[in-house]
């Protein structure tokens, strides 16, 4: 098989929940575990952090390893999803995956996934763990899929654990009530590892607090500790709260040798050292173009707190969401005098634009409906003036499609 033939076969030989649904997805740490066996336990050849949470640990992540970089030091980096290329999700130095090398993987590998039933999740994460064993990274950022106690990633020992934050979102795999996707989140915190938090969430916080206490971990609250003032090529206030959890973190590694100088430069240089976009990611002006990937209710207020930062004339938003989102509280939060230009993304999962029109128009929304994120950006164009401000998002494959 070639790279793109490899690829295909990732995405279509097996079930995929970004590409199928919420029913083709599960949790399950017996596969994982399987499949590593299998190639001799490579997570145990590495040192690792490992980051959960609801909103914030893909920034928090890729904060981490542009540090660690800018410290000398050789860098695994796994996060999901990717926006354009499967090789975005596993790095080293801000390099993607040789592809001759995700082809020898599952070329290798491909008659025990199919006879085992391994999801594409787990490949991935194989992969990832593999890569980095082979590769002799000096340490691996492992950001979590979904949750953490059963995300297939949760069976490294990291020499650190962090969780950004706990909001409400894949409710149908973690559950309705918010203790219960802390207690998911929760697990990842390993015996006598510390476990950092970014922010103090009340409503929460005794959850982290009892599963850290039961497994003899150290834990400590960012948000509560005070720290030089660091700033970041990465939008958006709330990054605040990430680099806290981040700086805090770096600060429990032991044998590592991090600088005042290397935070600040990489914290300076997240997306040129790690190849991070669609986080706030300003990709045009005249008009501004912002993407940004956040999909939950929490990401959009940060997103419109954000924009009100900025100066422009109107405010135009290109939207798609996918279906098992709460679309409606996230437009209830939406500015009412902003045009709204609502696209299906190209996936099975996309949710149909009348659904969306129909309530936007119930809650007063002016909006136009288009059969792609292409037309929808296209027309909204052609209807800004260079003043104007664009708002692209509603989920990651909306933003794949435009960058």
């Amino acid at each position: 098989m070639n790279y793109k033939e490899t690829v295909d076969w990732l995405f279509k030989q097996l079930p995929v929940y970004q590409i199928d649904g919420v029913f083709k997805y599960k949790l399950d740490l017996s596969p994982i575990k399987l499949v590593c066996k299998r190639l001799n336990n490579p997570q145990n050849n590495f040192k690792s952090i490992h980051v959960a949470g609801t909103n914030g640990k893909g920034s928090t992540s890729h904060m981490l390893a542009s540090i660690l970089q800018e410290s000398g030091y050789k860098v695994g980096l796994y996060t999901s999803p990717h926006l354009k290329d499967f090789r975005e999700r596993i790095r080293i130095n801000g390099k993607e995956i040789e592809k001759k090398f995700v082809i020898s993987f599952v070329e290798h590998q491909i008659n025990f996934f199919n006879q085992n039933n391994i999801s594409f999740f787990e490949m991935t994460v194989a992969l990832a763990f593999e890569y980095f064993s082979k590769s002799k990274v000096d340490i691996a950022i492992i950001e979590t899929g979904l949750g953490g106690r059963l995300d297939a990633t949760n069976i490294i020992i990291p020499e650190l654990s962090i969780v950004t934050n706990i909001g409400k979102d894949h409710s149908e795999f973690l559950g309705d009530d918010i203790k219960d996707i802390a207690n998911e989140k929760a697990g990842i915190i390993k015996k006598e590892i510390p476990v950092v938090l970014s922010e103090y969430q009340k409503e929460v916080f005794s959850v982290f607090r009892d599963t850290a206490f039961n497994l003899n971990s150290k834990i400590y609250i960012a948000s509560e500790e005070s720290y030089e003032e660091y700033k970041t090529d990465l939008n958006g206030g709330y990054q605040k709260k990430n680099i806290k959890g981040v700086v805090k973190g770096l600060s429990l590694l032991n044998n590592f040798k991090i600088s005042k100088n290397d935070i600040k430069t990489g914290l300076l240089n997240v997306m040129k050292n790690t190849g991070l976009k669609g986080r706030l990611e300003l990709i045009d002006n005249n008009p501004k173009v912002v993407v940004d990937v956040g999909h939950n209710i929490e990401a959009f207020k940060e997103i419109i707190k954000y924009l009100e930062t900025l100066v422009y004339q109107d405010l135009k938003l290109v939207l798609g969401f996918v279906k098992g989102k709460n679309f409606k509280n996230i437009l209830d939060l939406l500015p009412r005098d902003a045009m709204y230009y609502f696209c299906k993304p190209n996936i099975l999962r996309g949710l149909p634009i009348d659904e969306v029109l129909e309530y936007s128009k119930k809650i007063g929304l002016k909006a136009k409906k288009f059969s792609s994120v292409k037309l929808a950006y296209s027309c909204c164009l052609n209807e800004s003036s260079k003043d104007d401000l664009i708002f692209i998002g509603g989920s990651n494959f909306v933003v794949a499609e435009i960058i």
